[in-house]
């Protein structure tokens, strides 16, 4: 089982609790935003670049910036293979060659090895997954994502919580025996309404914005004008960028903008990937119910693939520090919300990790 590590949390006190917490969106567009965060939580503003400079040296933070959503930016999918034991290490070398391979991991099933390629067409995209399928001799599962019901991994780690939103207000669902929720105290329900995802999207970004996002794919600069250093760098006016950082939000390619936090630090590394057979005329309607749960982290639709005996059609993810209160959370929403054949994969080895590469997503 694993837990919390001491050693990060006496490294902080409640200011960094505020940044950890906090920050990990709504950090503010203008150009002097750390000012803005140090008057909220009783800092200066050198102070607070300090801080989140300390806790990224440290691990806490991944990254600091925006956190980019390349299905709307590129073509993006979830693709798996069988690996053979005594050839893993070797096929995990290959598919991690490719740059644009930004997440490999191991789970334990029979599709041992996921990984989501991330190119600027579709076509390129499944020509990389084709010359894989070539090199490895393996079958590749490919499964883009048709509907996003919630994604989102946002959520506090300054806690004690076996899994992620345990300590946070319920959001309301009906099981699926269609009773309604009892009880009348639960919070603001969160937005898991489907959002259909093409496989052919490609952002309709201006110059300055498909600058800006090669200039802030990893990261923001830690100072005490972010945006103003990045309107240097790619010759613009600081105005003109705060407007196309904007733009990007309403377009849907920046999906939030603050601390990026190393969950596996925090010690939410028992995260399990299940999925399910629903019947096709109720996916929406019990992706949408599952994706409005607390502990529910990530729900989408990809294809069956029925061709590759995949029969699953619903995807979640749940996260946690305790492998047991992650399957007791399994188990309630199979029980109450998705009644189905489902499958658990445990990831047991991150094989890559970085972020998507955007130069030949953005054509500049």
């Amino acid at each position: 089982m694993s837990g919390p590590s001491v050693d990060w949390r006496e490294t902080i006190d409640d200011a960094d609790v505020a940044l950890i917490d906090g920050y990990q969106s709504g950090f503010p567009v203008v150009e002097r935003p750390f000012r803005r965060v140090g008057a909220a939580i009783g800092l200066e503003e050198s102070a607070v670049v300090d801080r989140v400079r300390a806790l990224k040296e440290a691990g806490i933070v991944r990254r600091f910036g925006a956190v980019l959503n390349p299905p709307v930016i590129g073509s993006s999918t979830l693709a798996a293979v069988r690996a053979p034991d005594d050839r893993f290490d070797e096929i995990a070398s290959i598919v991690n060659e490719y740059r644009q391979v930004n997440h490999n991991y191991a789970r334990d099933h029979e599709w041992n090895m996921w990984f989501v390629v991330t190119a600027g067409s579709q076509d390129r995209r499944d020509e990389i997954l084709a010359e894989i399928e070539s090199r490895t001799g393996c079958s590749v599962l490919n499964l883009p994502m048709l509907t996003d019901y919630y994604i989102d991994l946002e959520f506090p780690v300054v806690n004690g919580d076996r899994f992620a939103r345990e300590s946070a207000v319920p959001r309301s669902a009906e099981p699926a025996t269609g009773d309604p929720a009892s009880d009348d105290s639960l919070g603001q329900h969160t937005d898991s309404s489907a959002t259909r995802i093409s496989e052919e999207a490609t952002g309709d970004l201006s110059a300055l914005e498909a600058e800006l996002l090669l200039e802030i794919q990893d990261g923001f600069p830690l100072s005490s004008t972010p945006y103003r250093d990045i309107a240097g760098r790619v010759g613009y006016a600081v105005e003109d960028v705060l407007t196309a950082i904007e733009q990007l939000f309403s377009s849907g390619c920046i999906k939030r903008i603050g601390c990026v936090i190393n969950h596996v630090v925090t010690g939410f590394d028992a995260n399990c990937m299940v999925v399910w057979n629903v019947p096709d005329e109720r996916l929406d309607e019990w992706g949408e119910r599952a994706g409005g749960l607390p502990y529910v982290t990530l729900c989408y639709h990809r294809p069956r693939r029925p061709d590759l005996d995949w029969p699953y059609n619903l995807f979640t993810m749940i996260h946690g520090r305790d492998p047991e209160a992650v399957d007791e959370k399994i188990d309630e929403l199979a029980a109450d919300y998705l009644p189905v054949d489902n499958e658990r994969l445990y990831s047991t080895e991150t094989l890559k990790q970085t972020g998507a590469r955007y130069d030949e997503l953005v054509g500049v």
